[in-house]
């Protein structure tokens, strides 16, 4: 007799889970339930059909339950709401769209309900105008909306991913657009003067990006609503997208035996297996070990999600694997721009008190002499001692995923700052430089190892003495057009042998240029002629 596995939610972790498995083995009869109306879909995708970016809907939905019956041979129930699990009898509780509830056995469960939006307790939430965009249905009622307005303006409440992805995809069709976030800064993986590139981005292309913003109250007012926020400035819009965040959708495993977390997080070991006999979860609703910290983390990510679906599948049909931890890795387009990040940021790395060293880098995504070379601005993250990559992050228009991509690959493997001066990459002038960005990393790590020079940060510049200290700028004269650092002198590379007399040696020289590699240049001039001389690391960029 074939063994019944029933798989609770068909997305990422389900469907990846049930597909899996069929193609593991034949003897296993395989029920998956859906509460939406739609499996295996896109939910990435989602914004980008909202702002017309992609135009075939059909294109989003990966798999219909009637391609799953005629491939795999699985059973697929859609409008079909796993509302309890017995876990004592192998049987969970359904109900319909209908109001019809059943009971369905079980001998091995896979739990991969997924996530929902966080709707915080703000008075006047559950207004009609307010959005959340989980699945295809909320896609469809946000861009209905939103061509009902054409013109008029949004709102999204939130300045994470899906927050950012809204608001772009509403602006690309012609709405007005704010967007607010309650933090100093969005995006959350990223370091403040990271995300503040990004955050520019929308600006340049007509968001309103309010950040240390928080909504206290929501009001309807005629055809719209107005936002009423804690520092008293109101706003009135047409519609609103929440997007705040998500957390696990478990409200239906209270009471059944399986161990949850404070925040709802189903807890599954490394096999991830639940402390119930047979029964496994996966995806957005689990937490996992995050690779640098071996601590629990909650990683929403589709990637970890898909991954954890073969792993469950390759255990119940026996094949005994584990999964191993997570890094968060990711990446967002924001208009023009790339963003994306790895393994720890250091406001995470200083909280966990760990002793760490910091670099910048500005190069190129390719040969400069090569025609369409673009910035990159790079950080990483490393331990002090050890110099093992904690995390990082890169801005820039292209080949962002290139340098995240490798950055994650020696961070999987607990790779140092030293071995990414070893990395051997493809070279070609129009896709890379012979020195490639993550190997001038490694360089730049090398050299401060080796006392080759000293950095300090533009956070730093609060600590300014001008009876201990000198700002030096040593750009061209032309370069001034876009702004200085206050109490500077400009001194030219190019004039800097010639007028080195004019600085003085009983203070300390701080020097920086356009991104840090002039300003390396003059630091190790000066100090070899027995000046004490610090560069400012990732130059003027970084000032914001």
């Amino acid at each position: 007799m074939k063994k019944k596995v029933v798989i609770v939610g068909g997305v990422a972790g389900g469907a990846s889970a049930a597909a899996r498995l069929r193609r593991l083995s034949e003897e296993f009869e395989i029920v998956l339930f859906e509460k939406g109306e739609n499996i295996s879909f896109a939910n990435c995708g989602l914004p980008y059909f909202i702002g017309d970016v992609i135009k075939n809907r059909e294109a989003l939905l990966l798999m219909t339950p009637e391609k799953m019956k005629a491939r795999f041979d699985i059973d697929v129930r859609v409008k079909s709401c796993v509302i309890g699990v017995d876990s004592k009898n192998n049987e969970v509780e359904v109900e319909t769209l209908d109001g019809k509830r059943y009971k369905e056995g079980y001998d091995f469960l896979v739990l991969a309900p997924g996530a929902k939006p966080v709707v915080p307790p703000i008075k006047g939430i559950e207004s009609e105008k307010i959005y959340t965009l989980r699945n295809v249905k909320d896609m469809d009622r946000i861009k209905n909306k939103a061509l009902e307005i054409e013109g008029k303006k949004a709102a999204v409440i939130g300045g994470g991913f899906v927050g950012i992805e809204s608001a772009e995809n509403l602006k690309h069709l012609g709405l007005e657009v704010s967007l607010v976030e309650a933090m100093d800064s969005i995006l959350s993986p990223y370091d403040k003067e990271m995300a503040e590139f990004l955050e520019l981005e929308l600006k340049r292309n007509g968001v309103n990006v309010k950040t240390n913003t928080k909504v206290v109250e929501f009001v309807e007012k005629n055809d719209g609503i107005e936002i009423i926020y804690e520092n008293g400035e109101k706003e009135s819009v047409d519609m609103v997208v929440l997007a705040i965040g998500v957390t696990p959708d478990t409200e239906f495993l209270k009471g059944s035996g399986i161990d949850l977390g404070k925040k709802g997080d189903i807890l599954v070991d490394e096999k991830l297996r639940t402390n119930v006999e047979n029964i496994y979860a996966v995806g957005d609703a689990i937490v996992v070990k995050n690779l640098v910290t071996m601590q629990d983390s909650y990683i929403p990510l589709a990637g970890p999600a898909n991954k954890h679906g073969r792993v469950v599948a390759n255990n119940i049909a026996g094949k005994e694997e584990k999964y191993k931890e997570s890094l968060g890795t990711s990446i967002i387009k924001v208009f023009n721009m790339v963003g994306a990040s790895t393994g720890l940021n250091e406001k995470t790395v200083k909280g966990l008190g760990r002793e760490y060293k910091k670099i910048y880098l500005n190069p190129n995504d390719h040969a400069n002499y090569y025609p369409g070379a673009t910035p990159l601005t790079i950080k990483i993250v490393y331990d002090a001692k050890t110099e093992e990559i904690l995390g990082g992050q890169v801005i820039g228009v292209n080949g962002v995923d290139k340098v995240i991509d490798v950055l994650a690959t020696v961070i999987k493997f607990r790779g140092t700052m030293e071995e990414l001066t070893e990395l051997e990459l493809a070279y070609a002038p129009p896709f890379n430089s012979p020195k490639s960005p993550l190997n001038m990393a490694g360089f730049i790590a090398e050299n401060l190892k080796e006392g080759m020079f000293e950095q300090i940060f533009i956070e730093d510049l609060k600590n300014y003495d001008k009876d201990r200290n000198i700002i030096v700028d040593v750009r061209e004269k032309f370069e001034l057009v876009v702004g200085h650092l206050e109490n500077d002198i400009n001194i030219p590379l190019s004039e800097l042998r010639k007028r080195v007399d004019e600085l003085p040696k009983d203070k300390e020289i701080w020097v920086y240029c356009a991104i840090g590699l002039r300003g390396y240049i003059a630091s190790r001039f000066l100090s070899q002629k027995g000046y004490k001389v610090k560069n400012i690391a990732g130059g003027y960029k970084m000032k914001k």
